[in-house]
């Protein structure tokens, strides 16, 4: 009962917030992107906060001197909408791959819109796919990050995913970097979930993989080992199922 009322008061504080925000962020359109993400990052922070004093939900961030000075391609797992906020934290100046049906949210979907999020309609298959590359330049040339989350969709704590290389692609076809990242977010913040539970999320931060010279499938290889490994690292009783299966 007091993890529903925390979690419902929480939602109505992030709402509640989140339309005045985005309607700042709406009408910045005018004003360089910088300045757009500055005003985001006061969203973000603000629900960062409700979520450390509200839901009890804490995060570490551990590998911080892997991030490269100059933009990249972060490949992260994803469990939760918590990263899509939390990552915002660390890398703040980043737009997100995500489905183009999103901008029509209220507000939020607005926001999208404003800070260049790179959208993208999936059933148009490899379409799809060169939109996020030549699209995902762009950023990258501008100096924006660019984050992918590669398994697609939010996979539950303890399962993995196919690793899609659209974003190994986009890496090799831009020349940069790629950033691996893992996180055990959906453990506290699970899919669709309204009840949050209390606890402290890590988010590790691998050495960047250097795609230049790369073929995205290595590319995407390599991050998809150091993840899943990581993975096994920071929450090894999620997979104490696979782990027994392989030794049988």
């Amino acid at each position: 009962m007091i993890a529903f009322a925390k979690s419902l008061l929480f939602h109505l504080l992030v709402t509640v917030f989140t339309i005045p925000i985005g309607l700042l962020v709406t009408l910045s359109l005018v004003v360089p992107i910088r300045w757009r993400f500055a005003v985001a990052l006061v969203w973000i922070k603000v629900v960062m906060i409700l979520c450390r004093y509200v839901l009890g939900i804490h995060f570490q961030v551990v590998g911080r001197e892997n991030i490269p000075s100059e933009a990249s391609v972060v490949l992260s797992k994803h469990q939760s909408a918590w990263e899509t906020m939390g990552l915002l934290t660390i890398f703040p100046s980043a737009v997100f791959v995500m489905k183009k049906s999103l901008l029509w949210l209220p507000f939020i979907g607005w926001s999208f819109f404003t800070l260049r999020m790179i959208t993208i309609n999936r059933t148009l298959g490899k379409k799809a796919l060169l939109d996020v590359i030549r699209k995902g330049k762009e950023r990258l040339e501008s100096g924006l990050w660019v984050v992918i989350f590669p398994e697609g969709t939010r996979i539950a704590p303890g399962k993995t995913g196919k690793y899609l290389p659209g974003g190994a692609q986009l890496a090799v076809s831009a020349g940069v970097n790629v950033v691996p990242v893992a996180h055990n977010a959906g453990e506290f913040w699970a899919r669709n979930a309204f009840i949050k539970k209390p606890g402290l999320i890590t988010v590790s931060i691998g050495p960047a993989i250097h795609a230049a010279g790369k073929k995205a499938v290595e590319v995407n290889a390599l991050a998809e080992q150091w993840i899943e490994t990581e993975m096994r690292r920071i929450s090894p009783y999620c997979y104490l199922d696979v782990i027994s299966a392989s030794a049988n």
